[in-house]
């Protein structure tokens, strides 16, 4: 059965370069301290910069928080449309 959700829109807030929200998040597909990979309800996110962690994750609300120093910020296209399966990070938090 094909799960849908609900589209909520996609915001990005980035407070002082240092602190960070972000919806519309579908699922994190990588993360380490210099770079976070999320894909977004309008394509995929890369936020790079240092020490970055996510302090908090909620994928059934669509929402991620995120703590460092962010040097960039890059949207792109990818293979956003068409998933038929729950997000990898749901399924571990669940």
């Amino acid at each position: 059965m094909e799960e849908k959700r609900e589209k909520r829109g996609h915001r990005l807030t980035i407070d002082n370069r240092k602190k960070g929200t972000v919806s519309g998040v579908e699922d994190v597909l990588a993360f380490d301290v210099n770079e976070i990979r999320l894909e977004t309800e309008l394509g995929m996110l890369t936020v790079r910069g240092k020490e970055l962690h996510l302090s908090r994750l909620s994928l059934d609300q669509g929402e991620v928080d995120l703590e460092g120093t962010v040097e960039a910020l890059v949207y792109s296209n990818g293979p956003v449309r068409g998933r038929h399966r729950p997000g990898s990070w749901k399924r571990l938090f669940q």
